[in-house]
C-alpha cells in the first residue's frame, strides 16, 4: 500500500485525471489483517461499478487522437513574428526615420535606431520575465492555459490581485492592436482607390467603411476555422515583400523613382538622413517613441499557446527571442535603407529634372542629383520623399504591388492574430469569476469552447475605435495599454523572485530579478513620458481594479506570490513584536474562545468578534474528545466564520476533557506575542442537570486559567449558546412554520432570530443571527465594575462602543461603595445601597431578596454533603468520593459571599432589565471553594436577565491607564 513516488500524484491541476489517492497514514498503520480487509472492499468496490467485459465480442478499444503539438518554430517564432510585424512597418517606419534619423552627429541628437533599439530593450527584458513565468513547472494541455495564455500565467503567479487587473488591460490592448491593423489596411485600400480614381464616399470615411468591412471579414474568417492556415498564406507573402523590397534598393531607380526622391545608395543621401529633422506637431522623440512601439508588441503569440506546444520550456523563451531578434533586425535594415536611398523632400514632376549642369537657385541634397525640388521643400509642399510620403517602401521596391501584397499580409496577419486572442483571453478572465458582472462571456460553445459572446464583444469594441479613422491616435492608446501591461508582467517576476516561495522554480534560467524590476521602472516611465493624460488614466483604472479585488476577496486559490507575499510579512512582523516591549497603552484582549464547532455557538463568536475585529486575536478553540470522530473537516469551519466576516483563527485539538484540552491550547496557542492572554468560555447552564464530575471539569477549567495568570471571560444567554437543534432544522431544509426555535424574543430584546431563507448547504450559508448582529439603538451597556481587576471589564465595553452597531449605546459603570452594606437581624438579611430601591417600596424589594436567598439555597441543595447528619466514616467517604461537594462547614464559611451574590443580582435585575449588555466583574474563588458552590455564585450573579451578560476578570495587570506615558 505505501507506494513509490508516482508523477500523477503531483499534478493535481491536471484537468478530468483521475488519480489514485494514496492511503492516509491511519490506513497505513493498521494491522495487516485490517489493510487485507480493507483492500478486499476496495477491490470489491470498484469492480461492482465497472460492467462486465464481453471476451468474446470485445474489440480494441480506439484510441484517442492526440491534439497536433508545435515547435518552437511553426508555434512561437512564426506566430510572434506575423504578430510583431505590422502596418507600422510599412506605412510609418520611414516617416519616423525621415523624422528622427538614422544616426547622430552630437550627443544631443535623437535616433530612429535608439528608438528601435530602446524599444526591443523593452520587449527582450517583458520576454525572459514570460519565458521565466511560462517556464515554472510543467506546462500541461489544460483548456484554460491555451486559451487564456499570458493572462492565465501571471495570474496563478500573481493571483487575482495582479492578474486581474492584467486580464481587463490586456484584453483591451489586444483589441485595439486589432483595430491598429486594421484601420491600417483600410488606410492602404483607400489610397489605392484614390489611385484608380475611385472614391466611395471621401477619404476619412472611406477608411471606415473599408475597416468595417475587414474586421467583419475576419471574424467570419475565424469562426471557420482558418486562422492558422491564413497565417502560413500571410507569412509567404510577407517573405515575398521583404525580398522584393530588397531587389528594389539594389536596381538603379528608373526617372520616375527619381522624381518621387528615389536615387539609391548614395552616401550624400545617407549623411543628410542621420541627423533628426522635427515636423509638425508630432516632431519630437516621445512621441515617434510612441508611434513605433505597438510595431514590437505582442511577443507573447507564444506564451498564449503554451498548452499546444511539444517542449513549452524550451520552446517559448527560443521562440520568442529569435522572433525578436528577426524582426528588429528587419526593422533596422528597412530604415537604414530608406535613409540611404531616398531624400526628405521630393515633388513628384518629372519637370524637375534639371538639364546640364546649372544649378542656380537650386536647394538642397537633390541639387546634386540634377534634380531641383527647392520649390516645394521650402514651401513644405512637398507629397514624395522619405518625410511626406507613407509609402516609400513600396515606391522603392522591385514590384510595387508585392508590397501592397505584404502590407495586407502583415496588417490582416497581425489583426487576425489580435483579435483571436483578445476574446479568448477575456474569457478566461471571465471564467475566473473574479469579476462578477462580466461573467456573462465566460460561456463557450462548441468542442473547442469558443468564446463567441466575447467575440461578439470585441467586434464591438472594434467597430466603434475604427470609426477613429486615424492610425496615430490609436497607436498612441495602444502603447500605453502595452507598456502598462507588460510592466505588470516584469513586475511579477520581479516579485515572485523577491518572496523566495519554494513554488517558484522557473525552469528559465537566463533572466535576472533585477532586470524584471528595470523593465517594470522604464515602461512605467515611458507611459508617462508619451501621454501623461493616458498613463494617468491607465492607472487609475488598474488601481480602482486592483481594489476592487482586494476587497472583495474572490474565493480562488492558485498559490500565488501574493499569498506567499502575506506569509513572509506576517513571519517578519511576529519575530519583530518579540522584541518590543509590552505597554499598557497597547494591551488588546487577544481571546481564546472555546466555542467548539464555531457554527454551533454563533452568538458566543460573535460577542468576542464584537470587540477584536480589527482591533486582536481570535482564535476558537473546539476540543475534540479522544472517544468521538469529527465529522466536519477545520476548511468547513473556516468557511463558516469567513462567510460569517469573522477575523478569527480556528485550532481544533484532541484530548480526553475540556479541562486538559483548555490547558494545552491556553500553553501552547499563539506565536510570540501574538498569543492569547484571555480565555473566553461559554456558561454552562445545564449544570444542575450534569454529572458533578463535569461540573469539576468546567469549574476546574476556570481556575487553570486563574492559575495561568490569563484574563478570563464567561458569557450567558438566557436561552443558552447552542443552537444545534436550529442547525439540525436546517439541515433537514425545514420551513420556519416547521421548525419550533428556542430562541425567539424576549420582552423586546430577541437574542437569536432563524432566517426562513432556504438555502443549500453548498454555499456554508448561516440562518442564525444573534443580537451582537443587530443595532443596538440608544440602548444602555451596563458595568458592574466591583473588583479591581486592571480594567479589563470597562476597556471591553469601550470597544464594543467602537462598532458601528453598539455606537449610539451609552455606558453605565456601577462601582460598589465602601460603606458596610449587609446588615443582619433575625436571620433575614436586608440591603440598602445608594437608593438602589428608590423605584420600588423598601418592603417589595426585601421580599425579593428573601426569595432569592431560598432560590439560591434550594440550588445547591443536590450538591450538599450535609456531613452534621452523616457518622464520621461516611463522612470521610463522601469527601473522596465526591470532593467539589459542599459541606455544611464550607457552606457556613462562604455564606457570606453567597449573600453578596444573592444581592448583586437583585441590584443588577433592578437596574439592567433592559440594558442591552450587561458586563460584572467576576468572582476568584479560593482554592478551598468547592466547584459547585462557585457555579452556583455564578449561575446566581447571571440569573433573570434577558439580555447578554458577561462575567469578566482580568489578572491584576493593569490594561488601561489615564494619563500620557
Amino acid at each position: 500500500m505505501d507506494q513509490f513516488p508516482q508523477l500523477q500524484n503531483y499534478a493535481t491541476s491536471m484537468p478530468r485525471q483521475v488519480t489514485k489517492r494514496r492511503p492516509s497514514l491511519g490506513t497505513l498503520r493498521k494491522t495487516f489483517e485490517a489493510k487485507a480487509v480493507q483492500a478486499e472492499r476496495e477491490a470489491i468496490s470498484n469492480s461492482s461499478n465497472l460492467p462486465e467485459p464481453d471476451i468474446e465480442n470485445e474489440a480494441p478499444a480506439p484510441k484517442d487522437e492526440a491534439p497536433p503539438r508545435f515547435g518552437w518554430i511553426e508555434g512561437v517564432m512564426i506566430r510572434c513574428m506575423l504578430n510583431i510585424w505590422g502596418v507600422i512597418l510599412f506605412l510609418r517606419l520611414t516617416w519616423i526615420t525621415s523624422q528622427a534619423g538614422i544616426g547622430k552627429t552630437s550627443c544631443c541628437s535623437l535616433l530612429t535606431c535608439l528608438i528601435i533599439l530602446m524599444s526591443v530593450v523593452v520587449t527582450v527584458v517583458t520576454a525572459l520575465s514570460i519565458s521565466a513565468i511560462a517556464t515554472n513547472g510543467s506546462v500541461i494541455i489544460f483548456v484554460q492555459y491555451s486559451t487564456g495564455g499570458t493572462y492565465f500565467l501571471v495570474s496563478r503567479t500573481m493571483g487575482p490581485e495582479i492578474g486581474g487587473p492584467i486580464g481587463v488591460v490586456f484584453s483591451f490592448a489586444n483589441a485595439l492592436a486589432s483595430v491598429l491593423n486594421i484601420v491600417g489596411f483600410a488606410e492602404v485600400i483607400s489610397q489605392l482607390l484614390q489611385e484608380f480614381n475611385v472614391v466611395m464616399v471621401d477619404p476619412t470615411n472611406d477608411v471606415r467603411i473599408v475597416g468595417v468591412i475587414t474586421v467583419t471579414a475576419i471574424l467570419l474568417i475565424i469562426l471557420a476555422g482558418m486562422t492558422w492556415v491564413m497565417k502560413m498564406v500571410f507569412f509567404l507573402a510577407l517573405m515575398i515583400a521583404f525580398s522584393s523590397y530588397i531587389v528594389g534598393t539594389i536596381i538603379s531607380p528608373s526617372i520616375e523613382k527619381q522624381s518621387i526622391g528615389i536615387f539609391g545608395y548614395r552616401g550624400d543621401i545617407f549623411v543628410q538622413n542621420l541627423t533628426p529633422d522635427w515636423r509638425g506637431d508630432q516632431g519630437n522623440f516621445f512621441q515617434m517613441f510612441a508611434l513605433f512601439f505597438p510595431s514590437v508588441t505582442c511577443i507573447t503569440a507564444g506564451a498564449n499557446i503554451s498548452g499546444d506546444l511539444k517542449d513549452p520550456a524550451s520552446a517559448i523563451p527560443k521562440g520568442t527571442l529569435l522572433a525578436i531578434l528577426w524582426t528588429t533586425l528587419t526593422y533596422l535594415v528597412i530604415a537604414i535603407t530608406s535613409g540611404a536611398c531616398v531624400v526628405r523632400d521630393a515633388s513628384g514632376n518629372i519637370t524637375d529634372f534639371m538639364t546640364g549642369n546649372i544649378t542656380d537657385g537650386c536647394v538642397g541634397l537633390a541639387c546634386n542629383m540634377g534634380w531641383n525640388f527647392t520649390s516645394c521643400s521650402q514651401s513644405r509642399t512637398c507629397n514624395y520623399g522619405l518625410a511626406n510620403n507613407v509609402q516609400v517602401i513600396s515606391q522603392l521596391s522591385g514590384v510595387y504591388y508585392l508590397i501592397t501584397v505584404g502590407v495586407f499580409a502583415a496588417s490582416l496577419s497581425s489583426a487576425l492574430g489580435f483579435f483571436v486572442s483578445a476574446p479568448k483571453m477575456f474569457q478566461c478572465l471571465c471564467s475566473d469569476k473574479i469579476y462578477p458582472y462580466i461573467i456573462f462571456f465566460a460561456k463557450g460553445y462548441g468542442k473547442n469552447d469558443e468564446p463567441f459572446r466575447s467575440y461578439a464583444l470585441c467586434y464591438i469594441i472594434s467597430v466603434g475605435f475604427i470609426l477613429i479613422a486615424q492610425l496615430d491616435v490609436i497607436a498612441l492608446l495602444i502603447s500605453n495599454f502595452f507598456l502598462c501591461v507588460y510592466g505588470l508582467i516584469n513586475f511579477s517576476c520581479f516579485h515572485a523572485s523577491m518572496i523566495n516561495s519554494p513554488g517558484w522554480r522557473p525552469a528559465f534560467r537566463f533572466y535576472s530579478k533585477w532586470t524584471s524590476l528595470f523593465g517594470a521602472v522604464v515602461c512605467l516611465v515611458l507611459m508617462f513620458l508619451f501621454t501623461w493624460w493616458s498613463a494617468l488614466i491607465t492607472v487609475i483604472i488598474i488601481i480602482f481594479l486592483y481594489g476592487y479585488v482586494v476587497y472583495t476577496k474572490p474565493k480562488v486559490n492558485w498559490g500565488s506570490s501574493i499569498q506567499a507575499e502575506s506569509y513572509n510579512m506576517a513571519l517578519s512582523y511576529s519575530v519583530s513584536l518579540t522584541s518590543v516591549e509590552d505597554h499598557v497603552k497597547n494591551f488588546r484582549p487577544q481571546c481564546l474562545v472555546m466555542t467548539g464547532p464555531p457554527k454551533r455557538r454563533p452568538a458566543l463568536v460573535d460577542f468576542v468578534s464584537s470587540f477584536t475585529k480589527h482591533v486582536s486575536l481570535m482564535v476558537c478553540g473546539d476540543i475534540i474528545m479522544e472517544d468521538s470522530i469529527n465529522q466536519l473537516r477545520d476548511a468547513t469551519h473556516v468557511n463558516w466564520l469567513n462567510k460569517r466576516k469573522v477575523r478569527s483563527f480556528y485550532t481544533p485539538f484532541t484530548a480526553s476533557s475540556l479541562r486538559e484540552g483548555t490547558k494545552q491550547l491556553l500553553q501552547a496557542t499563539g506565536l510570540g506575542k501574538l498569543k492569547p492572554n484571555t480565555l473566553v468560555l461559554g456558561f454552562k447552564s445545564n449544570w444542575k442537570e450534569s454529572t458533578l464530575e463535569s461540573i469539576d471539569d468546567y469549574i476546574n477549567t476556570i481556575f487553570d486559567t486563574f492559575d495561568s495568570k490569563f484574563c478570563l471571560c464567561v458569557l450567558r444567554m438566557i436561552d443558552g449558546l447552542d443552537v444545534a437543534e436550529e442547525l439540525q432544522c436546517e439541515d433537514q431544509r425545514a420551513v420556519y412554520q416547521g421548525c419550533e426555535c428556542k430562541h425567539t424574543a424576549h420582552r423586546g430584546c430577541p437574542l437569536l432570530v432563524f432566517v426562513a431563507d432556504d438555502v443549500s448547504d453548498e454555499d456554508d450559508s448561516d440562518p442564525i443571527r444573534t443580537v451582537f448582529q443587530n443595532s443596538q439603538g440608544k440602548k444602555t451597556i451596563d458595568v458592574y465594575w466591583i473588583a479591581d481587576d486592571g480594567g479589563l471589564t470597562l476597556l471591553i465595553p469601550y470597544l464594543f462602543t467602537r462598532r458601528r452597531r453598539w455606537r449610539k449605546c451609552k455606558v453605565r459603570a456601577f462601582v460598589s461603595s465602601r460603606i458596610p452594606l449587609m446588615l443582619h437581624s433575625k436571620g433575614y438579611y436586608f440591603i440598602s445601597y445608594n437608593g438602589s430601591s428608590a423605584n420600588s417600596p423598601f418592603i417589595s424589594f426585601c421580599f425579593s431578596l428573601i426569595c432569592s436567598l431560598n432560590r439560591f439555597e434550594e440550588s445547591v441543595i443536590p450538591f450538599r454533603l450535609f456531613d452534621d447528619q452523616q457518622d464520621g466514616a461516611s463522612i470521610q467517604e463522601l469527601r473522596k468520593n465526591a470532593p467539589w461537594k459542599i459541606s455544611d462547614k464550607e457552606f457556613e464559611a462562604f455564606k457570606q459571599k453567597s449573600e453578596n451574590k444573592v444581592r448583586l443580582n437583585e441590584i443588577i435585575r433592578k437596574n439592567s432589565q433592559h440594558s442591552a449588555l450587561v458586563l460584572v466583574s467576576l468572582p476568584v474563588p479560593q482554592r478551598d471553594c468547592p466547584s459547585a458552590l462557585y457555579m452556583a455564585w455564578l449561575d446566581t450573579l447571571t440569573y433573570g436577565l434577558h439580555c447578554p451578560v458577561a462575567l469578566i476578570r482580568g489578572n491584576q495587570q493593569n490594561v488601561l491607564t489615564l494619563y500620557c506615558q
